[in-house]
């Protein structure tokens, strides 16, 4: 469902410090925009049925952190998958293409089992976590 510009619509985004729309846009775009709420997408479209208090608040906050939430989620799904990458014991850092001294000086002292773990150690920065991620996948074919 949306709504489409005109001077009633665009005035009540204006009053709400938001910038008017020049086509049709779906509410949910809408209440994405900080500035808005569920009450202001209500009051420019009355819905069939009535939220209370709390389905609303469940239903602002869905919409309007869902992009945040996804982000999270492929960050949880990119560690799982760095932890389960496992660096053999018997690897010689001073091989690994791309690492900074400092990187190489690091994980040949501290010996990390994972990549998650390599990634985790501080002056091993995430290019050196890509070379040690390149290297391993070429020796693992």
């Amino acid at each position: 469902m949306g709504v489409k510009p005109g001077p009633v619509v665009n005035d009540k985004l204006r009053e709400w410090n938001s910038s008017p729309i020049s086509e049709a846009t779906r509410l949910v775009e809408l209440l994405r925009r900080p500035e808005i709420g569920y009450r202001n997408v209500v009051e420019l479209c009355p819905p069939q049925a009535q939220l209370d208090r709390t389905e609303w608040e469940h239903v602002e906050i869905e919409v309007k952190y869902s992009g945040y939430m996804e982000r999270q989620l492929r960050e949880v799904e990119r560690f799982r998958q760095l932890e389960s990458l496992k660096i053999p014991q018997s690897l010689d850092f001073e091989t690994v293409y791309g690492l900074s001294y400092e990187a190489r000086e690091k994980l040949s002292r501290l010996r990390p089992v994972s990549l998650g773990q390599a990634s985790r150690i501080s002056g091993v920065t995430p290019a050196s976590v890509t070379a040690l991620w390149i290297h391993l996948k070429r020796r693992n074919g």
